[in-house]
């Protein structure tokens, strides 16, 4: 294993050039092999797991549920705090920052990056849940590539743009998760569900953004998940399913 990391090692060095060294030595960050293995693992779950659960009853996981979305949910106010304050006390510029020039800040911002990096891995049980819960029409190819993906993408910016303008998407996908993982956990809750106002909010962020990307990328549609700023936003797939199952009841 040690000569397999030296040898993608030295071949990242030759193709990207010489890494940060403020994030030399850190948790998952020396080397790429445990990020690729735990991306590889992920899709043998996604392809394994629903032919395991295909005859057996789904799980409820409520309890769970609640404790992991409202988990994330801390984490997430926690990252988009930091990286607020990072970027002010930073004097950061909003259209193009480097990575050397926020003094102390960029190391705050660095930090917050790696539990931003961190977290695309603790949200691979978005899916897990998923497939537990035998809810499979979820599980698009949109959903699945987003989040084999977003681990390894930000294994690179985090050797490579540790800090500097990588906040902006962090950022602002922070927010977004406060919003969408506090509904989720919440909604696991039948009796607070009438109060979870916000999230006709978010689904309407979700369709203004849709009609500007609509010309950069190609839509999924039919009940599949849409991914914005490195999200994942389930609640049009959720919409079309309440309607499907009014009509059948019809």
């Amino acid at each position: 294993m040690e000569l397999l990391d030296k040898t993608i090692n030295s071949y990242l060095d030759v193709w990207l050039g010489p890494r940060d060294p403020r994030v030399k030595g850190w948790l998952l960050l020396e080397n790429y092999t445990p990020t690729f293995i735990f991306s590889v693992l992920y899709l043998l779950i996604v392809w394994l797991g629903p032919k395991y659960m295909r005859n057996k009853q789904p799980f409820s996981c409520r309890g769970i549920l609640v404790v992991y979305n409202l988990g994330l949910t801390l984490l997430s106010l926690y990252m988009f705090y930091e990286l607020v304050t990072g970027v002010w006390e930073g004097g950061y510029n909003f259209f193009c920052q480097d990575t050397h020039s926020g003094g102390e800040a960029d190391m705050k911002i660095i930090r917050v990056l790696w539990w931003y990096y961190f977290s695309k891995l603790i949200e691979f049980m978005d899916t897990f849940f998923f497939i537990l819960r035998k809810n499979n029409h979820q599980i698009t190819v949109l959903h699945v590539y987003h989040h084999a993906t977003m681990l390894n993408i930000w294994w690179f910016v985090m050797n490579w743009v540790p800090c500097g303008h990588s906040y902006f998407g962090a950022t602002l996908n922070s927010f977004i998760h406060v919003l969408m993982y506090s509904y989720y956990g919440l909604s696991a809750v039948p009796a607070m569900r009438p109060y979870l106002w916000w999230k006709k909010y978010i689904t309407q962020g979700q369709l203004t953004y849709n009609k500007k990307a609509s010309s950069r990328r190609k839509e999924y549609q039919n009940g599949s998940t849409a991914t914005v700023n490195g999200y994942t936003n389930s609640f049009s797939s959720l919409e079309n399913n309440v309607k499907q199952r009014k009509q059948r009841k019809d």
